[in-house]
């Protein structure tokens, strides 16, 4: 009897090691931009920096696709005395990304806007911030799937493939050279235009979908929720949205809206945001990060090919730095002369050349969004509802509490502009 339970224990343990073996094999798809390094990160990250540029973005048609879709922000909260900002921030930051990397803009109930935020969202909430009982036991996924998420993921994993298939072959059937309209029209033109040899082959359809899949997680998910923090922060600090509007009010007046080239006028809206920012860490580890080579940091030893997380909530919140770190307050970011000052602890996109590429988008929205909507309505309480605190809602990102506002419209020449 003894033998047979011994011989059962070790093909158990057999068992669970070639099934450790198998879900530490690399995924099928290849791994985009987010989380590749060395020649591969190198290439495809600057393939997209380069074609971002060539179909607007950082330039003048990035504002003005930005400035379109606060005007049919304003016009849709126009309507509505009590609003959940958060999914309306959502879709406007969407649709702006959507511009740059498939050419058009969606309307607010356009089912492919609808279909696709559902579908972040639901994988947003599958992860952790350490990764989840998948990462921490990758084995679970062939004993316990259901339990340890892995078939949720892969449910959601083969709907976004699809999704972004669909979009790509319609690209296909309609891309010229001669008339490159969006970053998935120059990615398909790289694959087909590419002597033969290693570059060509970093670049397929497969690839595409990763790619496209980090610019939408990593773009609209984290600037949509820094800008839905905001409004929270200064929901619960009226004095601080009152010197917000008054900055707005003495820089851009009535008579139109907020520019970017307003936003070095604009210090305490600026402090107000980086403030944002540093409170409500949207991401609060950055990485994954594979060291290349044995590395010294101050006196620790990483050997090479280390997996490391950068700790950028811990920054943040030191009290060491800060003073008061568990306290919104934004004059932090002021110098005695009310200017913005700069701050090296402050790193919301991460540092170096890893620094978040989409950052000058995600500035752009959340400072022409977040002036947008205080020059037009005055954000208050919801009557029936206790306001939430500012304890965000684990996942691969931070996220707020759920919460509603009421909208005071504030009546100007600038309304409906």
């Amino acid at each position: 009897m003894a033998v047979v339970v011994v011989l059962c224990i070790a093909l158990f343990f057999i068992a669970a090691l070639y099934l450790l073996q198998q879900s530490l094999r690399p995924n099928k798809y290849p791994p985009g931009i987010t989380c590749t390094d060395g020649k591969l990160w190198h290439e495809q990250r600057s393939f997209a920096v380069r074609h971002l540029r060539k179909v607007g973005y950082g330039k003048e048609s990035m504002e003005q696709a930005i400035q379109t879709e606060l005007s049919e922000l304003v016009l849709t909260l126009d309507q509505e005395e009590r609003v959940r900002l958060g999914p309306e921030f959502a879709k406007s930051v969407l649709n702006v990304l959507w511009m740059f990397v498939a050419g058009n803009r969606l309307t607010q109930s356009c089912s492919y806007i609808n279909k696709l935020l559902y579908l972040m969202d639901k994988r947003k909430q599958v992860f952790d911030m350490s990764g989840g009982k998948l990462s921490q036991m990758p084995w679970l996924r062939f004993v316990a799937p259901d339990f340890s998420g892995y078939s949720l993921i892969t449910e959601i994993n083969t709907a976004l493939e699809d999704f972004f298939k669909e979009i790509i072959e319609k690209h296909e059937q309609t891309h010229s050279c001669r008339n490159i309209r969006d970053f998935i029209d120059a990615y398909l033109h790289q694959m087909h235009d590419e002597e033969e040899g290693e570059l060509k082959k970093s670049f397929t359809v497969d690839q595409l979908i990763v790619v496209c899949l980090d610019f939408f997680i990593a773009g609209s998910q984290t600037t949509s929720n820094t800008l839905d923090f905001a409004f929270l922060l200064v929901l619960l600090h009226p004095d601080i949205q009152k010197k917000v509007r008054e900055e707005i009010c003495s820089v851009v007046g009535t008579e139109r809206r907020a520019t970017l080239s307003d936003r070095t006028n604009m210090p305490y809206v600026e402090a107000v945001l980086m403030e944002t920012q540093r409170l409500c860490t949207i991401v609060p580890l950055i990485g994954p990060r594979r060291v290349l080579k044995d590395t010294t940091l101050g006196s620790y030893n990483i050997p090479k090919d280390t997996v490391i997380l950068a700790n950028a909530f811990s920054v943040h919140m030191d009290e060491d730095h800060w003073k008061d770190p568990y306290v919104f307050r934004p004059e932090r970011f002021l110098d005695e002369n009310g200017a913005v000052r700069a701050d090296e602890w402050f790193m919301p996109f991460g540092l170096g050349r890893r620094r978040c590429l989409g950052d000058a988008l995600a500035r752009s929205c959340i400072f022409l969004f977040f002036t947008g909507v205080l020059q037009h309505f005055e954000v208050l309480p919801d009557d029936d509802k206790a306001l939430p605190s500012i304890q965000p809602l684990a996942g691969i990102t931070m996220s707020p509490q759920s919460y509603c506002v009421r909208l005071a419209r504030i009546h100007d020449k600038s309304r409906g502009a």
